[in-house]
């Protein structure tokens, strides 16, 4: 399916920097595109599998996007060049819920 963003579990945090990098699970049934930037113009770097949890390790306005968690225009960098689109991702928040990127 290929949307801009996929499924998930887990919350368990990662330890980065001195702080704790929390997970959040992605839309369940989708195959999540990962991007090299914010926005679907950005090439497609991989694709998470379903199931998936990703950590947000900050967060950066970008693109409008309309997923299964509403319509944002957050994206989250979950690793070095590598973003979602936060509409896919369930933080429980429809605001930033990390850093902002700089």
């Amino acid at each position: 399916m290929g949307a801009d963003e996929v499924s998930g579990a887990g919350t368990e945090g990662v330890r980065t920097a001195g702080y704790t990098v929390r997970r959040y699970p992605v839309a369940p049934g989708v195959r999540l595109n990962v991007r090299s930037g914010p926005g679907t113009q950005y090439r497609v770097v991989r694709v998470l599998p379903y199931g998936a949890s990703v950590p947000v390790n900050c967060q950066t306005t970008g693109q409008w996007v309309t997923g299964p968690y509403g319509t944002s225009n957050i994206w989250d960098n979950i690793a070095d060049g590598q973003f979602v689109s936060d509409a896919y991702v369930l933080t429980g928040s429809d605001g930033y819920v990390a850093v902002r990127c700089s």
